[in-house]
């Protein structure tokens, strides 16, 4: 079976290195752990007593995720990340310290479902600011943190808002500038102070770096950059954070010398994707290696064979097949053979897919 290889150190050393690197820049910030889905093995690995202290919550986008991690440690801050569903009001509450919100019509009904279990719940209100995604419309904004202020059982505690995750709206000073202003306008016209101005994620972090970022953001919500090491803005490695904390090894069930050009008649029925091919090469030949994952496991464009040398042939919903070329390496020995394992580096969207996939192992070290 082929397996995806979690590097439990690597992460847990991003995690110490970003807490240090926050607290130098007086951030508080969230762990987003939408990539693992809740797997409860890699919090039993990754997220120990120790870990966890270095973090001041934990997010992720799915109840699931949220009742896991509560399971794990009933203590622990948790952050439900995006707007969440009118109807699961009551489990917004049971999960999550703090929500995001852009519905006046959620949030009464979180209000409601506070009431009912004699709580108070804590939301961050987001405002758009371009990427059309989640966020309260920045003319409504005030009337809008009027209305919920008014709320027996929710305390507003920030501002928040998300950019580059749809169009790529890069968060830019004059951005990230507006939402702190809001900060500013809100504490002002109601005398209430926000605690967060939640305006950080992994695609931010070099305007910490290059000090271009306002010094109202108080708050970031990162994944990436802890379980891949790179910021999105560049896709570049950021600091002395660990890139290498993911390995995808696939196993090779049918090793062959096969014709480059497929014989007979094509159509469309081909459920898999295939490399474009020379029709004058049709007797040309060369040795190809089948790998026992496919489309249901993962998208072959998110993962990148570390033997540069390996070429996509074709992907089926349950076997991949790369052309290995003459199989010999450049002092003429065999390179490869049946049972071997083929490594590829996955990206993010790679490793999301693979850990929901019953079909692949997965392993940690």
């Amino acid at each position: 079976m082929a397996e995806l290889l979690i590097h439990t150190k690597k992460i847990q050393g991003n995690i110490k290195y970003l807490s240090a690197y926050f607290k130098a820049h007086h951030i508080t910030w969230s762990l987003i752990t939408k990539v693992f889905s809740g797997d409860k093995e890699f919090l039993k690995h990754v997220l120990t007593d120790e870990i966890i202290q270095k973090i001041d919550s934990i997010g992720d986008s799915r109840l699931t995720s949220l009742k896991n991690l509560k399971e794990v440690n009933p203590k622990m801050q948790t952050i439900y990340i995006k707007p969440p569903a009118k109807i699961y009001a009551d489990d917004i509450i049971k999960y999550a310290t703090i929500s995001l919100n852009s519905s006046f019509t959620t949030i009464m009904a979180l209000n409601e479902a506070a009431k009912k279990a004699n709580t108070i719940h804590q939301i961050i209100i987001m405002v758009e600011l371009g990427e059309l995604r989640e966020g309260v419309k920045r003319a409504e904004l005030m009337s809008f943190y009027e209305k919920v202020f008014q709320l027996s059982h929710i305390e507003v505690v920030g501002v928040g808002s998300n950019l580059g995750c749809m169009y790529g709206v890069e968060p830019t000073y004059d951005k990230l500038l507006q939402l702190s202003l809001y900060k500013e306008m809100i504490s002002a016209k109601f005398n209430r102070e926000l605690k967060y101005v939640s305006g950080g994620t992994s695609i931010t972090l070099p305007l910490v770096e290059s000090k271009t970022i306002p010094k109202d953001i108080n708050h970031f919500r990162v994944g990436e950059a802890v379980f891949f090491g790179t910021s999105p803005l560049n896709n570049k490695q950021f600091k002395e954070l660990s890139t290498e904390t993911f390995e995808f090894n696939a196993n090779i069930i049918e090793l062959e010398e096969k014709n480059i050009v497929p014989e007979g008649v094509i159509s469309d029925g081909s459920i898999g994707h295939s490399a474009d091919f020379n029709a004058k090469g049709t007797s040309e030949t060369s040795i190809k290696a089948i790998l026992d994952f496919g489309i249901i496991d993962v998208d072959k464009e998110d993962i990148n064979p570390i033997d540069e040398s390996l070429k996509f042939v074709g992907i089926t919903s349950d076997m991949l097949v790369v052309d290995i070329g003459n199989n010999k390496t450049k002092d003429g020995k065999k390179k490869y053979s049946i049972g071997d394992k083929i490594p590829f580096k996955p990206n993010y969207m790679a490793v999301a897919r693979l850990l929901n996939s019953k079909f692949i192992d997965k392993k940690f070290d």
